[in-house]
């Protein structure tokens, strides 16, 4: 198992699952995004119609955790592969971010 810290890691283990299945051919930057909304979508779903005090509890119900935790997973990964198709460090492009948001939104 990698270690859920080492982020090249993780997209190795995707890359490499890709390319098992011959699928690199169809991740190209549009169909990622692509992929990345609809799982986005599949996440939000399970929060529509939630109140905002249900959505604060829904992990407490297993089966709705296990989705949850499910569609989080499929987000990620598909972050995850753009990135790497793309040559963005997420992490290093997630602390960029916050630099410029703590310059834009000072205290």
């Amino acid at each position: 198992m990698t270690d859920p810290l080492d982020v090249a890691g993780l997209q190795r283990r995707l890359a490499d699952f890709a390319a098992a299945r011959n699928w690199q051919q169809y991740h190209t930057p549009k169909n990622l995004t692509s992929a990345l909304s609809v799982e986005a979508s599949e996440l939000v779903e399970i929060f529509q119609w939630l109140t905002p005090e249900e959505s604060a509890r829904v992990m407490a119900d297993p089966d709705t955790a296990h989705r949850v935790t499910d569609e989080v997973a499929d987000v990620l990964a598909y972050l995850l592969q753009l990135c790497e198709v793309l040559g963005i460090d997420p992490l290093a492009a997630l602390e960029a971010k916050i630099d410029r948001n703590e310059r834009r939104f000072p205290i």
